[in-house]
């Protein structure tokens, strides 16, 4: 009789994991990618999958299909399976006869090892990683030894994922969390101690710490929507004001403006709680921007529903957009009964230049659309997203989050500064591309909107630097239509000349570079930040544009 396979394979296994790791922990797998470069790992699995593991930029990708030619090929048995999880075996013991058969040179097998490490003891403190790999334990316990440890005790030849098990003990389900907006979110691991050449003792190596990105993110994104609830007044006009004023931050975002805010504080030893507030003017401001840049763009839908204009009428519009900003002044001031008035001046002066930079950006690129030009550099685009979208989405919630942490020193404050000047272009860049080729669901837009809207998005400067002669008057008599006057049929005709040209290749090549100098620049400019918590919160979200699929 054929055994049944499993439908919670190995392969499924680790595709999942990378999958989860993609959301929640970014940084360990930028290492891991780091470790494989450039090698195509085959893997067999000990109930008959396959996958093939390779290594995009800082992605890793999983496909669950035989590699035909791979680097290094490794198959695993039930034991080999079970101590890949085990974080207390040096690696001669995780080698057994007959167990774990690995072919490949010696250079790459030692890279695949690292790679594997990486994975199994930085993602291992993770819950929502115990939960998945104990999920796949427990669907065959009789391969792994009995799950509870009453039963353990009775078992003559226990086997068991040791270090899994104490970590779960370690950190139980049903553990209350704790009060803080960081709290749990957070773990310490091991860095690797072997490079297959030398070895070094634990007292030797610093600890780095991960942190689960989505589980933070909800977290901030929750308590600081509770805090702009609370700010917004209950009282008349509701339905012509207060009421759609909480439109737009009621479409939940990924909280992404909160969360550096929070993490920032955090991270120079300041309370999560006491930028809260700041977290929430934050997003009034951003708030208020969308509403007058959906009008400005003539957009028709923002996170899947109908634009407020569209819905509402350009008058109440503008209206809800000049109180969300309205608001949000209100909010910043407000931080004087808890964080004083030298921190608040400090969050005034932040705010207003983040408001400043993002007006001047705006007016760059309607600039250029109302005069006809696409611009010749990256360049140029580089300077108008940095300020237009770089400096409240990245940058600003930054400092404002030092700054809650009474940090007002502007040579500390901009140590933000280049690192995620380089992060939020390449963010804004994969945001751009989403647009083109992402689901209309994941996105939020309407498909294509960008190029209805004449967006100068680095594709189509790109496309127009590149385009033959004979191609660019009809591009140029596409683009230069009014928003109401484009159809699908020319935003698809735009796409296709793209396509043509490598336009998208190249931009996801160009945001891809520019994401890796920000990391870099990340660990050398925020070196004066201590590993913590909320350092660990900053490195995951500065790894995050990396990992997003495009």
């Amino acid at each position: 009789m054929t055994e049944t396979v499993p439908a919670f394979t190995g392969a499924r296994l680790l595709d999942e994991t990378v999958a989860a790791l993609s959301d929640r922990a970014p940084a360990i797998l930028a290492a891991a990618a780091g470790q494989l470069g450039g090698i195509r790992l085959g893997l067999h699995f000990n109930d008959g999958s396959h996958a093939t593991l390779t290594a995009r930029h800082s992605r890793i990708v999983v496909d669950r299909d035989r590699c035909p030619d791979p680097d290094v090929e490794v198959a695993f048995d039930n034991r080999a399976m079970n101590l890949l999880f085990d974080l207390q075996r040096s690696p001669v013991d995780q080698v057994l006869p007959d167990s774990l058969d690995v072919r490949g040179s010696r250079d790459d097998t030692l890279a695949v090892w690292r790679a594997f490490t990486l994975l199994s003891q930085r993602a291992a403190g993770l819950r929502s990683m115990q939960e998945l790999w104990g999920a796949y334990r427990e669907q065959a316990p009789q391969l792994w030894g009995s799950a509870t440890p009453a039963a353990r005790e009775t078992d003559a030849d226990p086997v068991d994922w040791t270090a899994l098990d104490f970590l779960a003990r370690r950190s139980p389900e049903d553990a209350p969390a704790p009060p803080a907006l960081i709290g749990d979110t957070t773990v310490t691991a091991p860095r690797l101690l072997w490079d297959g050449r030398t070895s070094t003792d634990w007292s030797l190596e610093d600890r780095v710490q991960d942190a689960d990105l989505m589980e933070t993110m909800l977290r901030c994104r929750a308590r600081t929507n509770e805090e702009i609830e609370r700010l917004l007044p209950d009282r008349e006009p509701r339905a012509e004001l207060y009421d759609l004023m909480r439109s737009y931050p009621a479409r939940q975002g990924k909280g992404l403006r909160p969360t550096l805010t929070i993490a920032a504080c955090a991270a120079f030893g300041g309370r999560p709680e006491d930028a809260v507030r700041a977290a929430a003017a934050l997003e009034l401001f951003h708030n208020g921007f969308l509403v007058h840049d959906d009008i400005a763009d003539e957009s028709t839908h923002r996170r899947g529903l109908p634009t407020m204009h569209e819905e509402h009428g350009l008058g109440l519009a503008v209206n809800v957009g000049d109180g969300l900003n309205l608001l949000a002044v209100d909010a910043v001031l407000s931080n004087l009964e808890t964080l004083g008035l030298v921190r608040t001046l400090g969050l005034i002066h932040e705010a207003v230049h983040m408001c400043r930079e993002s007006i001047e950006g705006q007016a760059m690129e309607l600039g250029w659309i109302r005069h006809e030009v696409v611009p010749d550099t990256d360049d140029a685009y580089f300077t108008m997203s940095t300020k237009k979208t770089g400096w409240y989405t990245c940058i600003s919630p930054c400092r404002i989050g030092a700054v809650c942490a009474g940090v007002t020193d502007p040579f500390v404050l901009s140590r933000f500064d280049e690192a995620f000047r380089l992060i939020g272009i390449a963010f804004q860049i994969q945001d751009d591309i989403l647009n083109l080729v992402g689901e209309e669901a994941l996105y939020g837009k309407e498909p294509l909107g960008d190029l209805l809207e004449g967006k100068r998005t680095v594709m189509l400067i790109h496309l127009f630097r590149t385009v033959y002669a004979h191609e660019r008057p009809r591009l140029f008599d596409v683009l230069r239509q009014r928003r109401t006057d484009k159809t699908q049929q020319h935003a698809e005709e735009l796409l296709a000349a793209m396509r043509r040209h490598g336009s998208i290749e190249y931009a996801t090549d160009l945001a891809d570079r520019l994401a890796a100098e920000g990391i870099a620049r990340f660990e050398e400019d925020l070196r004066i930040i201590p590993e913590n918590e909320g350092k660990a919160v900053l490195r995951q979200i500065a790894h995050y544009v990396t990992s997003r699929p495009l």
